[in-house]
């Protein structure tokens, strides 16, 4: 039976210590089969102070492993999370295991972040754990999630609504993040603590049904289990067949994804016709863009700009996607979009935003080089500082060896320039003129003519 805050003593039987040696079983060969652990190496133990965590990092100490206790005060139910972390300081002391506590303003975090509190609680521990690992020159970090815990997080996802990812249910190992528990269910697990005559604490937050894990936990499983009380091992094996399942798909995936994504000029570049001729595009688009952040319902609106105009946006939080002509177009979105840069007439070495050398010549030394990375100016016919920037809507130039304006939108759409190549241009300005398109094409007032006893020459490296 469990109790907040202690755990009442069972009678110890021999078939109890028989139970035992069989959950142990079960997990060691667990670890084994899924490599989960090797002894030699370091592992940090998530701790909360619960039933489950408490059990793990007992198990784990027991067995040898080179435990390091890691223990996270959310400060979210007040004098309650003082309570579980003086808790989990007297266990880790009674068993002479290496502990680190640290304590988080989640509710600050989650309002900067613009994020639920459990999705940052979530976020703030991982985060925590994993530089724990590097700093203990630990192999992995072990979570007590167990077989109810699968349950429970299948269902959830089936209430939410899920791609096979969400129903093939938690994985042994992702990542550095290992679950020794995963083979065992609640009861086995408090078997354990009362045999081991192990104390823990219950957070109260457990128990209220505002939450919709709590409510599956608390009133959906008990009513399933009605209609079938063996409802958890069904769910679990259906999980573990999706699974199987879910890493032939995967496959599939890779291979599609090596046809039609290639990489071009900073942009990721996938081809149309190709994709449409896939069967189920819908669903293999939203696995080629998950990667890059785009969710399922921007991918479905991806999905359905397939057949209509060229230049459409899409944005997930760090990439951008066009859907050009016969492309669509994929580009890290750029921080320094928007922004100007500077040139003082001292410069001769730029590196920001992009690499340039620029270099006085007079006439007599000056020596033409034919590439568009080089670009040659009267020098007294340009004004300091120079500036860097992207192009604007308007913008024209004389190009060289033209007498006439030329909008710099229309030397794009001349020169075919898809939306992801124009806003990677950038423009070299003299005073409010344009002197060149970089890499491209030079303004032809600011050429040499038989005046001319300077050159500015500007190189892009």
């Amino acid at each position: 039976m469990r109790f907040s805050g202690f755990f009442i003593p069972i009678n110890l039987t021999t078939f109890a210590f028989q139970q035992q040696t069989i959950v142990q079983n079960k997990i060691n060969q667990f670890i084994s089969k899924h490599q989960l652990l090797t002894n030699a190496a370091k592992v940090i133990v998530g701790v909360s102070g619960g039933a489950d965590s408490v059990a793990l990092l007992h198990f784990l100490w027991n067995a040898g492993y080179a435990c390091v206790a890691a223990h996270c005060n959310f400060q979210l139910r007040e004098e309650e999370s003082n309570r579980d972390e003086q808790f989990v300081r007297e266990f880790c002391k009674k068993w002479n295991i290496p502990l680190e506590v640290i304590a988080f303003d989640t509710k600050q975090v989650a309002t900067q972040r613009k994020i639920s509190i459990e999705m940052a609680a979530r976020d703030l521990r991982y985060e925590w754990f994993e530089e724990l690992r590097i700093k203990h020159e630990a192999e992995s970090i072990a979570v007590a999630h167990h077989r109810d815990d699968n349950v429970e997080t299948f269902l959830l996802n089936v209430i939410r609504g899920t791609g096979i990812r969400g129903l093939s249910g938690m994985a042994p190992k992702n990542g550095n993040i290992v679950r020794p528990f995963l083979d065992v269910d609640r009861e086995e697990i408090d078997a354990y603590l009362a045999i081991n005559s192990l104390n823990f604490v219950d957070d109260s937050s457990n128990f209220e049904t505002i939450y919709l894990r709590n409510k599956i936990r608390l009133e959906l499983l008990p009513w399933m289990e009605k209609i079938n009380p063996s409802v958890k091992d069904a769910i679990n094996r259906t999980s573990k067949n999706l699974n199987d399942v879910e890493q032939i798909y995967l496959s599939e995936i890779e291979t599609q994804r090596h046809q039609l994504i290639r990489e071009k000029e900073d942009a990721i570049h996938i081809s149309i016709p190709k994709l449409k001729g896939f069967a189920q595009t819908s669903t293999l688009l939203f696995e080629l863009l998950q990667p890059y952040g785009f969710n399922r319902i921007v991918c479905d609106d991806i999905f359905e700009s397939l057949d209509g105009i060229s230049g459409k946006k899409f944005f997930s939080p760090n990439f951008v996607l066009v859907k050009d002509r016969e492309e669509l177009i994929i580009k890290q979105i750029s921080k320094s979009e928007g922004e100007e840069y500077f040139i003082s007439a001292e410069k001769t070495n730029i590196d920001s935003p992009i690499s340039l050398k620029l270099n006085h010549v007079s006439l007599n030394d000056f020596t033409l080089t034919k590439s568009k990375d080089f670009a040659y100016f009267d020098a007294e016919k340009v004004k300091f500082p120079l500036s860097l920037r992207h192009w604007e809507e308007g913008d024209w130039f004389i190009p060289f060896g033209m007498k006439g304006k030329q909008k710099v939108s229309d030397y794009f759409s001349d020169h075919k320039f898809n939306l992801h190549q124009k806003e990677a241009i950038w423009l070299l300005c003299s005073d409010t003129n344009i002197i060149w398109i970089v890499g491209e094409r030079s303004d032809n007032r600011f050429r040499i003519d038989e005046n001319t006893t300077e050159v500015l020459v500007v190189k892009l490296n």
